[in-house]
């Protein structure tokens, strides 16, 4: 059983990896591409791509990953696309947090390992929606489970690119079974919600934790499909609106919806508590954080 899992392990961590590099090399394409307005002067963005790590107690290796970060691109302000796999003993706000969501054995044994893809991007455009995405793999010596999804997030609303992105997340779900988007659609409109705003963060997605059916290829697969959904639900929105013309009034609009994103990423986000707990690079756990925002 551990040999299997141990091989699991591996087969999800490089499909992490395989997942962040074709997202890599599709927003660099689409910054190749020339833009008109206010950014058509600048130069294409690249990824500047930094190792990160995470130690644990008395500086002992418990893995790391590769932060990849865009920043004054023609098309994004600011992207990141994140992957790690990282290891060792949850200390005991973490392990508190796991028994209370049902995971058992946390008190007996805290061993734990994880690997997964984060992504943030943030636009130049205030019509190009912003997007988040997220898979990944958890497991304890009691358990395992993926989780992970993708939300859009923008400032000036289109329904037909909304209808667009659930459309493409639905054609992807549906092998696994019809039931599967709603369900995970209305788990993302329940998880992205900002309760202190009344509101959502966005205009949802999909979302899902804790899946265990007991039938790993067949969880692997669904969370796959999850990552593949991204690239064709987004880069059509992003190809739309990249080059509609925007005024002061978009931008300041713009501003103040990252602004909600800020606010739920540092007050709610299960993701971001986790990496902060124990101990992950902070810089690569706040990555998901705007460039600029503002507060009205």
């Amino acid at each position: 059983m551990t040999d299997a899992m141990d091989t699991q392990k591996a087969t999800a961590s490089a499909w992490f990896r395989t997942l962040r590099d074709e997202i890599v090399a599709s927003f660099e394409a689409l910054e190749d591409r020339q833009t008109v307005g206010p950014t058509a002067s600048l130069p294409a963005g690249r990824f500047e791509v930094t190792e990160t790590k995470r130690s644990a107690d008395g500086g002992a290796d418990a893995g790391g990953g590769l932060m990849s970060v865009m920043r004054g691109g023609r098309v994004f302000e600011k992207v990141g696309v994140n992957i790690s796999t990282v290891y060792g003993e949850l200390g005991a706000p973490a392990q508190k947090a796991m028994a209370a969501r049902g995971i058992p054995g946390m008190e007996s044994d805290p061993r734990f390992w994880a690997s997964g893809i984060s992504l943030v991007a943030h636009m130049q455009n205030p019509h190009a929606p912003a997007v988040h995405m997220n898979t990944r793999m958890f497991w304890t010596p009691h358990a395992w489970w993926f989780g992970g999804g993708s939300d859009l997030n923008p400032c000036i609303e289109y329904d037909e690119d909304t209808v667009a992105f659930h459309q493409t997340q639905q054609v992807h779900l549906d092998p696994h079974g019809t039931d599967l988007y709603p369900r995970l659609k209305e788990w993302a409109d329940e998880y992205f919600y900002i309760p202190h705003r009344n509101r959502a963060r966005g205009v949802g997605g999909i979302f899902m934790d804790d899946h265990c059916t007991g039938d790993w290829d067949a969880d692997f697969a669904l969370t796959q499909d999850i990552g593949r959904a991204f690239l064709p639900a987004y880069v059509p929105l992003v190809d739309k609106r990249r080059d509609t013309v925007w005024t002061d009034a978009d931008k300041d609009a713009q501003l103040v919806h990252r602004g909600l994103y800020a606010e739920y990423n540092l007050v709610y986000d299960r993701g971001t508590k986790f990496g902060l707990t124990t101990g992950h690079d902070a810089n690569a756990v706040l990555m998901s954080l705007p460039p600029m925002a503002k507060w009205v």
